[in-house]
């Protein structure tokens, strides 16, 4: 029985010394396992510059900034600015892996007693996490003192609501050298940027003096305008440094001067004139000697910047002349001319299933129309009952408006028969048909807007959040201003002075000292919703 009972015991040991060795196992396994622990959201911190920053007399051309652990430069061409800007631009080191030091190596030749300032945003950032080390800004001076006069501003658009991101602001010194052209063609003396959710700047490390203010969004980033890529504003007056003014820059887009780049031949007896600036007012003339038979005929194209010519007869020439004519704008142009196939002709409509009461039913035709026949038109309702319509075309869109009377909860059955249209070459059409429907009137929306502090004639949109206009009406005394049948959602409600009362928004020129014409927005977003009247007083600013 004793050595049961030992037995018994031994097992037990043995048991609990595997417990313990398990448990053992256990307590290592948990020690062992990462905790992952708190995120790091310390941004880098500098050791040292050398030379140190805000040095004067500066004289060489390399800068080291090391920092306490590893950084690495992130975006660094959106974000950093250089003031004044520097041509050829500086080596900046190391862009692709981290390092605790940045190196900057100057190229271009310093002016004398000139403050510099390398502003890097948030660039600069730390290897691991990321945190940036916001807005570290660089100063030297080749100089004995540092420039420390500033100019404060805000930057508006035009048209929009809000201005665009990384809008580039820029001071030219006024004196003997200044002309109107400095903006296309030099540096400026100063520059900053508005960044990216920002519309305020702050211009630096200014010395006193004369300057022309100008802002621009800078699309290529070489300092320059260029009219057909970039927006620019301007303040009306040069500005005198020291000041305490807080100067607004209202950024717009150029009407470009007309002109017409590169026509070619398309297709058989089309041809393409790329154009600048306005269009309407554009004409082409045919200079060769051509058959007496010769027709032709322009339209646009509804998706580029281009002016189609249809000409017909077929030409047995290599080439034709054109004389392009356009307000001031006078040019002459030789066109290679060879066999290609002609274009057929394509209808499209719109809309397509659903027509509101205030719109019309349109056909385009990728080919010219040259002959309706309205006979062969025909639209019924819902009882087979014949609706009276009206057609009118534009040429240069080549769109026929179909007009009718609408109510509400209708259907129509719209058939075209087979030569209804003729285009330009003498293909026509095969039979189409198209169903049309109408809403209730309460599935719509009704707006009326009443203005205060208007100088009329006055512009009234309703746009979507990104400015295209969704309805428009054009105002000429006080009264009440309404938009009706609007379908449901979110617009947006600006005003235009139409200061020269031709019925359109008209941009600024920089050369001409242009500024664009007044726009006012309302403050708040309109919740358009179906089955309501909304009132909005609109006092304009």
């Amino acid at each position: 029985m004793h050595k049961s009972i030992a037995r018994m015991n031994r097992r037990l040991l043995n048991f609990i010394f595997l417990l313990m060795i398990c448990a053992a196992f256990v307590n290592c396994a948990n020690r062992g396992r990462p905790s992952g622990g708190s995120k790091d959201v310390t941004p880098p911190k500098i050791v040292k510059s050398d030379p140190e920053n805000y040095s004067v007399n500066f004289k060489g051309n390399e800068i080291e900034i090391t920092f306490d652990e590893y950084v690495k430069l992130k975006d660094l061409q959106s974000q950093l600015i250089i003031s004044p800007p520097m041509d050829p631009a500086p080596e900046i080191t190391p862009m692709s892996i981290a390092s605790k030091t940045i190196r900057i190596r100057i190229n271009d030749t310093l002016e004398t007693n000139t403050t510099y300032a390398f502003n890097f945003g948030n660039s600069i950032v730390d290897n691991n996490e990321e945190n940036p080390f916001p807005y570290f800004k660089y100063v030297f001076s080749t100089g004995d003192y540092i420039d420390s006069l500033s100019v404060n501003g805000y930057i508006t658009d035009a048209e929009l609501r809000k201005p665009d991101n990384f809008v580039s602001v820029m001071l030219y010194e006024v004196d003997s050298t200044l002309t109107d052209s400095v903006v296309f063609k030099e540096r400026p003396k100063y520059i900053t940027n508005t960044l990216d959710s920002t519309t305020t700047f702050t211009l630096e490390n200014l010395k006193a003096g004369k300057y022309l203010l100008v802002a621009m969004k800078d699309n290529n980033q070489d300092y320059k305008f260029q009219p057909e890529a970039d927006k620019i504003g301007f303040y009306k007056n040069y500005i005198t440094v020291p000041t305490d003014i807080v100067y607004e820059i209202k950024l717009f887009k150029e009407e470009l001067d007309p002109k017409v780049i590169r026509p070619r031949l398309l297709s058989g007896e089309k041809i393409a004139f790329g154009y600048q600036g306005d269009y309407k007012d554009m004409r082409i003339s045919m200079e060769s000697d051509v058959a007496t038979n010769f027709e032709s005929r322009v339209t646009k194209d509804p998706k580029a910047d281009t002016l189609f010519y249809w000409y017909k007869p077929r030409l047995k020439i290599d080439s034709l002349l054109f004389t392009v004519n356009n307000k001031n704008y006078t040019e002459d142009f030789t066109v290679k001319i060879s066999e290609q196939e002609r274009d057929t002709l394509k209808i499209t409509s719109k809309p397509s299933s659903t027509i509101n009461f205030n719109d019309n039913f349109k056909l385009t035709g990728t080919v010219p129309f040259y002959k309706i026949d309205t006979n062969k038109i025909t639209i019924l309702n819902a009882d087979s009952l014949k609706v009276d319509f009206s057609t009118k075309l534009d040429s240069l869109t080549n769109t026929i408006e179909v007009s009718f009377e609408k109510k509400e909860s209708e259907r129509f059955k719209i058939q075209v028969l087979p030569d209804a249209f003729e285009d330009f070459f003498g293909d026509t059409n095969d039979t189409l048909n198209y169903s049309l429907s109408t809403k209730t009137y309460a599935d719509y929306g009704n707006v009326r807007v009443t203005l205060q502090n208007a100088v009329y004639p006055m512009i009234v949109q309703l746009t979507d959040a990104n400015g295209e206009v969704k309805a428009e009406k054009y105002s000429t005394k006080p009264e009440p201003i309404d938009f009706r049948n609007i379908e449901s959602g979110d617009y947006f409600l600006r005003a235009i002075f139409d200061s020269n009362s031709n019925g359109k928004f008209d941009s600024g020129n920089y050369l001409k000292k242009i500024q664009p014409e007044r726009v006012s927005h309302y403050q708040d977003k309109l919740e358009i919703r179906s089955n309501f009247d909304f009132i909005y007083d609109f006092i304009l600013l």
